[in-house]
């Protein structure tokens, strides 16, 4: 997890605390339905991002003897939680207290000044103080969940904002980023229909502005829903198997591969799975002198007069498979530090090695002179 994405978690769960006791008082002074939805939606706002930051420091644990990868598709299932089921919360209670109000309209008296600390205030100034606190406040956040989004944006080399927020491997600082674009929206939207309704004193404003800002709400927890659920579904990931095809073809031991997999488990953690056939050709190269070596190292720890027949071609054989051995380790080791260079979110790479390619060196003797 970035530790930019943390950061603005921290700021918005503060800064959205303040903002919805504000609110709240707001809406209750000026019974205006548009505050007590944003009241709302700054609550789900604070609890959400609550949730994130439990998230992030449960799926933070790392390899234990439970989870052999790690918990970090913990913080997905607290993510997905969060946007299913405190977004849809807010948005229903938001257009259950938008109905409520609907059918209250004309009968419920607003008042005309709200006594605070011995003088009467009108309010709709109580309503613009509240709002306009809250708009520079959501927007800092705004402003410090930007910035870590682009700087995320920058170390992927992506420069599409709108295709990169639907398929940013970060759905936590996806989900603040968000949030705090639909908060600063609200305030907006809650403002004009405060406005309109005191311009033209028709309260109905009010109540279909505050009817906007849930409908938001839950456009919201669908979205997010869907980003997060594509993490709990394995999904693979496509930049690391692109990455290990390229570095594959070009490398002269591998004949071909097959079977490539991956699985995306966060978005510091995948897993990579292959099968490779070697090139024959290639591999033999380097061997003799391994194998001749290997030999002899071996022979060495027998006695000279009980270097049999029988012993020499044991020895023969076992340097045969050591060599090999240790040539297809390199083969893998190589592989991995390159994939890993390439692709850092690559936590472990499995490559199955089939054996050596049908079109081997006997078949086609004039590689063995290129």
């Amino acid at each position: 997890m970035a530790q930019g994405s943390k950061k603005a978690v921290l700021y918005a769960i503060f800064v959205n605390g303040i903002i919805t006791v504000l609110k709240g008082l707001s809406a209750l002074a000026t019974h205006s339905a548009s505050m007590m939805n944003e009241a709302v939606h700054s609550l789900m706002d604070t609890l959400n991002q609550v949730f994130l930051m439990i998230g992030l420091i449960r799926g933070g644990a790392g390899v234990d003897r439970t989870y052999a990868f790690g918990h970090g598709q913990k913080k997905y299932l607290w993510n997905l939680w969060s946007a299913i089921g405190l977004f849809s919360i807010g948005c229903g209670l938001g257009l259950a207290h938008a109905w409520h109000a609907w059918h209250q309209l004309g009968s419920v008296e607003r008042p005309t000044a709200v006594s605070l600390l011995g003088m009467e205030i009108a309010p709709i100034l109580i309503s613009a103080v509240v709002l306009t606190i809250a708009l520079v406040l959501e927007g800092y956040v705004l402003l410090v969940a930007t910035r870590e989004f682009r700087a995320q944006m920058r170390a992927k080399g992506a420069s599409n904002p709108f295709r990169f927020l639907r398929e940013a491997d970060d759905p936590t600082l996806i989900a603040v980023l968000l949030e705090d674009s639909i908060a600063v929206t609200g305030v907006i939207l809650a403002a004009t229909g405060i406005t309109l309704t005191q311009l033209t004193g028709d309260e109905s404003w009010d109540i279909w502005f505050s009817v906007a800002i849930a409908v938001m709400l839950g456009i919201t927890a669908i979205f997010l829903g869907m980003i997060n659920m594509r993490y709990l579904t394995s999904i693979r990931d496509a930049d690391a198997e692109r990455a290990f095809a390229e570095i594959c073809e070009r490398r002269r031991d591998i004949e071909r591969f097959h079977d490539l997999r991956s699985i995306v488990v966060d978005e510091t953690h995948v897993v990579v799975v292959a099968e490779v056939e070697l090139r024959e050709e290639v591999l033999v190269t380097d061997m003799r002198e391994r194998i001749h070596a290997h030999e002899q190292a071996l022979l060495e720890r027998v006695p000279e007069q009980r270097r049999t027949e029988r012993v020499r071609e044991y020895a023969e054989i076992r340097a045969v498979v050591q060599a090999t051995l240790e040539r297809t380790e390199r083969v893998i080791d190589e592989l991995e530090t390159e994939l890993k260079d390439r692709c850092p979110q690559v936590f472990h790479l499995t490559v199955e090695v089939e054996g050596i390619a049908a079109e081997s060196a006997l078949d086609a003797p004039g590689e063995l002179l290129s």
